[in-house]
């Protein structure tokens, strides 16, 4: 996959994950990065249980990001329907679920969630679910510490193969 240029949606999960690596201004700086309120949301709860350097202060997360989407009821009803699986997703991802389906044009989504990568791989999107790794990379970045295992290229490549598998996709 070339440099991607488009918007990427991100869930809470790699927030946190890029906030951890000191990686989030590298990221909003090399991409139009966007989420949804709920996600926002999510970054903000449980600060008591991280340790000072990784809670996420709001300000530096909202001018980072291009647009937070609010998602309108008639979205996740319209997600719902599409793949009722969708319902079993945390708040921040079903959100960000039913406002990627709702887009018109081409995004990618960066989010290490098996449950969501499986909302991805049934409905067709694929090769728009795309790891944090990759992001950094081709931003140009290397962070200090090594990114945990699921926002790795090879991690989100072995588990796109067995969750294709599991859905009858050929892979």
């Amino acid at each position: 996959m070339a440099r991607w240029h488009g918007p990427v949606l991100v869930d809470t999960n790699v927030v946190l994950e890029a906030w951890r690596v000191q990686a989030w201004r590298a990221l909003c700086g090399g991409y139009a990065v966007e989420t949804v309120e709920e996600c926002v949301i999510e970054t903000q709860t449980g600060f008591q249980k991280r340790r000072p350097e990784q809670q996420i202060d709001r300000q530096t997360l909202l001018a980072g990001l291009k647009v937070v989407h609010k998602v309108p009821d008639a979205e996740r009803a319209v997600a719902l329907v599409r793949d009722g699986e969708i319902a079993m997703l945390d708040d921040g991802e079903k959100a960000l679920w039913a406002h990627a389906l709702a887009r018109s044009d081409a995004w990618v989504l960066c989010g290490p969630d098996k449950a969501s990568l499986r909302i991805g791989v049934r409905l067709g999107f694929r090769d728009r679910l795309v790891a944090l790794e990759r992001l950094l990379e081709d931003a140009g970045f290397r962070p200090r510490m090594p990114l945990r295992a699921a926002y790795r290229r090879d991690w989100l490549d072995r588990t796109l193969v067995e969750l294709a598998q599991r859905e009858g996709e050929i892979a």
